[in-house]
């Protein structure tokens, strides 16, 4: 029987679920990493431990997630086989745990190059659909992007399927990375932070000259459809992926049988990789026999027969010349370390976050230090210790006044953070809390960005969210004689805040800033009440009874609802705009699936995983993310897996899909 889980195990794990959600759209959708792999890492690894312990939770969890949902600025087309990611391993323990399951010995070694993956489908031989990795599931349309990268062959050539779905990882070289950013830092255009983000960001525009313009490398390296299969290996698969005109790592590939084996390469690329000309971060360890790697499988969002055995993150040693402070949307109190700047693969590192007040005192930096900086994952840069105290060096004195708008900073019982208490009149807070409402998940309002908002905050034009939506009214003709203004970029900007006069209420919930209320918390909340009015007046009990929002949650809603500035603020901005409400969404109370506990396994070919999880939410069952004795029915599509082969064992009800369609008939 499992256990039920306490209230702060489900705090807990809603909290690392709505990072997880946030760093991951960071990084997949936005190309723009705001967390380092080993803080990523370690909050997925707690959030799956949690949901072995609690399986209920595993639904949507850490234990099914892949990537992030596609943008809604890209057309999506699902994947016909699931493209998974891979399992991390971090040191000779975690290789040995695998390794030693193994059947088959024969591993074969590749670099993890660190780019961006892509998926490749070829009919007859031409290049019909390219794909990003999406959410695993589906993928965003990035064909004539790759058609523009020379590495991608158009037309394969020599003997090939007449269906394969290539799938492999576009990087930019350093050489190419540096001459990108050279030439952008000359024209005052976006420099990009390391390589993986300008590959990213390039390979995800709307305009394929753009993409064209950038430098862009690929490998290939493994398959998703496929119409017919003629290698044994996965060695042999590379050649044949050398024959069809695709580059691999081929260079840098090792045999090994043995955990001698596999360490002694991972030491010796270690020792070169400064020489290899791309970023990579680890080496991707795979059993070479393609039959046993079918045999063996996936889980639910990785297969067992091969792991990634990641690298340390890149180090280096400057002097720290100073802390300063940033304050955020919520009056939290960041130190930021400015640094000495450092070469650091790659990549010239300058500043890095301390996090807070107890960072500081833990590293026992002072002002003046010679420091150890790291790229944690090759990405966002963070002290880790102190490599030589300097004579001279001075202690950090965190403030007690904002140093923004002077008001008092207070630290909570319990809490590391120290906030401003002037939540009215920080411009600080002020500028956060409205670059949060008109960002792209928020309101979306194109044009009005961190510059333009301080600038109209400075004169007096903006004081609140409401304050947008009059501002062209009230000062356009004042905006068009400001430097960088004109009448078209007036007349943009204010199409823009027209257009996102009409918004629907989870958009809403995200954009006005409630604490602990990220995109997927708002996207329940509208779904379980509707309507604008009935959240404002649910108490916390009801709010806590929603799966998905915990007792932390429950309490900040009804705070920021119960706040009589929020409530004026929220009053003026109904008085601009119109949310779509819609009512409820209520369980059927009859029917087939009524009541049923359902678990989705495998890929249906007419619904997306989201789709199905839908209309059986709709009709009545509770979508679980484990099989369990408790499990009703298991909805098996192709290539499920252990999920299938547990509910066979339990003696448990299993759909196909002809099933499931069924019972929607018969609804």
């Amino acid at each position: 029987m499992s256990k039920t889980p306490d209230l702060l195990i489900l705090a807990e794990h809603a909290d690392l679920m709505k990072k997880l959600n946030a760093w991951d759209i960071a990084y997949h959708q936005n190309d723009a990493p705001i967390v380092d792999d080993a803080t990523y890492d370690a909050a997925r690894r707690r959030a799956i431990e949690i949901e072995t312990e609690y399986p209920e939770l595993a639904r949507g969890g850490a234990s099914e997630h892949v990537g992030a949902a596609v943008s809604e600025k890209f057309k999506s087309y699902p994947h016909s086989v699931p493209m998974l990611s891979i399992s991390d391993v971090f040191n000779k323990a975690e290789v040995a745990d695998w390794f030693n399951k193994l059947s088959d010995k024969d591993i074969f070694i590749e670099l993890k190059v660190d780019g961006v993956s892509y998926a490749a489908r070829y009919e007859h031989g031409r290049l019909v659909r390219g794909l990003t990795r999406g959410s695993g599931v589906a993928g965003e349309d990035i064909t004539a992007n790759l058609r523009t990268i020379s590495d991608i062959p158009q037309q394969l050539r020599g003997d090939f399927p007449d269906v394969i779905e290539i799938r492999g990882e576009v990087y930019m070289s350093r050489a190419d990375f540096l001459a990108l950013n050279a030439a952008a830092d000359a024209s005052g255009d976006k420099v990009f932070a390391n390589p993986r983000n300008a590959a990213a960001g390039s390979l995800r525009q709307l305009n394929p000259g753009v993409t064209a313009a950038r430098r862009l490398s690929a490998f290939a390296y493994t398959y998703g459809e496929l119409s017919e299969r003629t290698w044994a290996t996965q060695s042999e698969y590379f050649d044949k992926l050398e024959s069809w005109g695709f580059k691999t790592t081929r260079a840098w590939a090792h045999h090994a049988h043995s955990l001698d084996e596999i360490q002694r390469v991972y030491n010796d690329t270690m020792m070169i990789r400064p020489d290899i000309p791309f970023d990579i971060d680890g080496l991707v360890l795979k059993v070479n026999n393609v039959d046993i790697q079918e045999r063996m499988g996936a889980r639910a969002n990785s297969p067992r027969w091969e792991v990634a055995y990641k690298f340390p993150a890149a180090r280096g040693i400057t002097t720290l010349r100073d802390i300063t402070i940033q304050v955020g949307r919520t009056g939290v109190l960041t130190p930021v370390a400015e640094l000495e700047p450092i070469n650091i693969g790659g990549v010239l590192v300058s500043r890095a976050t301390l996090h807070n007040a107890d960072e500081i005192v833990r590293l026992g930096i002072k002002v003046g230090d010679k420091v150890i900086v790291q790229r944690a994952g090759d990405v966002i840069p963070q002290i880790v210790g102190v490599a030589e105290s300097a004579p001279n060096a001075t202690a950090f004195i965190f403030p007690d006044k904002c140093p923004v708008c002077g008001g008092n900073v207070v630290q909570e019982s319990g809490q590391v953070a120290r906030r401003c208490v002037n939540t009215l009149g920080c411009p600080a807070q002020r500028i956060g809390e409205l670059e949060h409402f008109v960002s792209r998940k928020g309101f979306d309002i194109e044009g009005l960005g961190t510059k333009q908002l301080e600038l109209f905050i400075s004169r007096g034009w903006i004081s609140n969210a409401a304050d947008i939506f009059t501002l062209i009214a009230r000062h356009g003709d004042e905006i068009k004689r400001l430097d960088g203004f004109g009448e078209k970029s007036v007349s943009n900007l204010n199409a823009s805040i027209e257009r996102a006069r009409d918004i629907e209420l989870h958009r809403f919930l995200f954009a006005i800033g409630i604490p602990e209320v990220g995109e997927v918390t708002a996207k329940i909340l509208a779904r379980a009440f509707g309507t604008l009015d009935a959240l404002r007046a649910a108490p916390v009990w009801k709010l806590k009874q929603i799966d998905g929002i915990g007792e932390v949650m429950a309490d900040e809603i009804v705070s920021f609802f119960a706040d009589a500035h929020n409530n004026a603020i929220l009053d003026e901005l109904l008085n601009q705009v119109k949310i779509s409400e819609s009512a409820p969404v209520a369980a059927v109370q009859s029917g087939p699936l009524a009541g049923k506990k359902v678990v989705l396994t495998g890929t249906l070919a007419n619904y997306t995983r989201d789709a199905a999880r839908e209309i059986l939410e709709r009709l009545g069952a509770r979508v679980q993310g484990s099989v369990s004795a408790k499990t009703d029915i298991v909805l098996a599509g192709a290539d499920a897996g252990s999920k299938l082969d547990k509910a066979q064992q339990l003696g448990i009800t299993i759909w196909s899909e002809s099933d499931f369609e069924k019972a929607i008939e018969n609804q």
